[in-house]
């Protein structure tokens, strides 16, 4: 097959290393011009992804037209914020005349302002309401890259036969890719897991402990499937690799930046400066707004996804959010 990575940031370069290595025609396009020139020039990527050679069939794209011409499938690996601006650029680019069969967001959170899902995002923008949708699951760039064992959930709105061999196409030997037709399931857990394991980060910051670790685990998984059926997913999706494994991936990687922004939060710093002080986008600091307002709307009790807005957004201290979750009435547990 024939594929384009649009963003070249640690993720869209793992991808497309991935999917080269898989022996398909793949071309990562950087928004920038002069990073296109860099990566073509050093053959890799070290602001983002260092150390690790890109493989020889690799090509890096200066532009999206020539790109996506001849592409059957593209990846979108960009903020949440930027994926509208993303596809319109490249619908814009291509018009109607082209072999592009779908778009499948690599990003991780909700549009701020509409909160709607990334597949929701693509939809609004494309032509002929294109086929969109995830590809998702417990992922480090780096570990993709090298072609460490992984697993994947690959969600989009196609017809069977079309998902299995885009499936079959993407997977590998060493990455075990699995089919869903849950957009909205996928789409949640892709997402919310971001909030949670800064959630996590704060507990381990603050030295909680283990038994602390896995009681926030837990309860943010109920909540996880709380709003997921509400929203119309499928409760065996949250148990999947893009519900409970991408969860338990974020909450405890070392190589987390969610879980680490809470780590750094637990220290006393602001979120802005943390914010500041590095390139890379902390998804789980906007989703937690986004699903703060989607909650609210529909009436979905929260408790930690609240409080986690409230230290993030209200200046409310870590300590005082732990207090008023372990103060609330107790009730049976299902």
């Amino acid at each position: 097959m024939n594929f384009c990575v649009i963003g070249a940031g640690a993720w869209g370069t793992g991808v497309a290393i991935h999917l080269a290595n898989n022996g398909h025609s793949t071309t990562l396009v950087p928004r920038r011009y002069e990073h296109a020139l860099k990566l073509a020039s050093t053959r890799s990527n070290s602001d983002y992804l260092p150390n690790i050679e890109f493989p020889l069939d690799l090509q890096i794209g200066a532009s999206l037209k020539p790109s996506l011409m001849e592409c059957d499938f593209a990846f979108v690996a960009c903020p949440s914020h930027a994926l509208r601006k993303t596809c319109e650029m490249a619908f814009a680019e291509i018009g109607s005349s082209n072999n592009l069969k779908g778009i499948i967001a690599l990003c991780k959170g909700l549009e701020p302002g509409t909160n709607l899902f990334a597949h929701e995002v693509i939809k609004d923008v494309s032509v002929n309401q294109m086929a969109a949708g995830y590809l998702t699951g417990p992922s480090h760039a780096h570990d993709i890259a090298v072609g460490k064992p992984s697993a994947m959930s690959l969600a989009i709105d196609l017809s069977d036969a079309a998902l299995e061999e885009l499936r079959d196409q993407v997977g590998s030997s060493r990455m075990r890719v699995y089919s869903s037709k849950d957009l909205v399931g996928v789409g949640l857990g892709s997402c919310i897991k971001n909030v949670y394991a800064i959630a996590t980060g704060i507990s381990d910051g603050l030295g909680l402990g283990d038994n602390a670790r896995a009681a926030l685990l837990t309860r943010s998984m109920n909540e996880m499937i709380t709003l997921g059926i509400k929203l119309g997913g499928r409760r065996e999706t949250f148990f999947g690799l893009s519900g409970f494994g991408d969860l338990i991936g974020t909450c405890m990687g070392e190589w987390s930046r969610n879980r680490n922004f809470g780590l750094k939060i637990a220290k006393g710093e602001s979120p802005e400066k943390i914010q500041d002080s590095q390139i890379t986008v902390v998804e789980g600091f906007s989703a937690t707004k986004c699903f703060y307002e989607k909650c609210s709307l529909l009436k979905v009790e929260m408790p930690i996804l609240n409080e986690i807005f409230q230290i993030l957004y209200k200046g409310k201290e870590p300590s005082e959010a732990l207090e008023d979750l372990l103060s609330r009435e107790l009730k049976s547990e299902l």
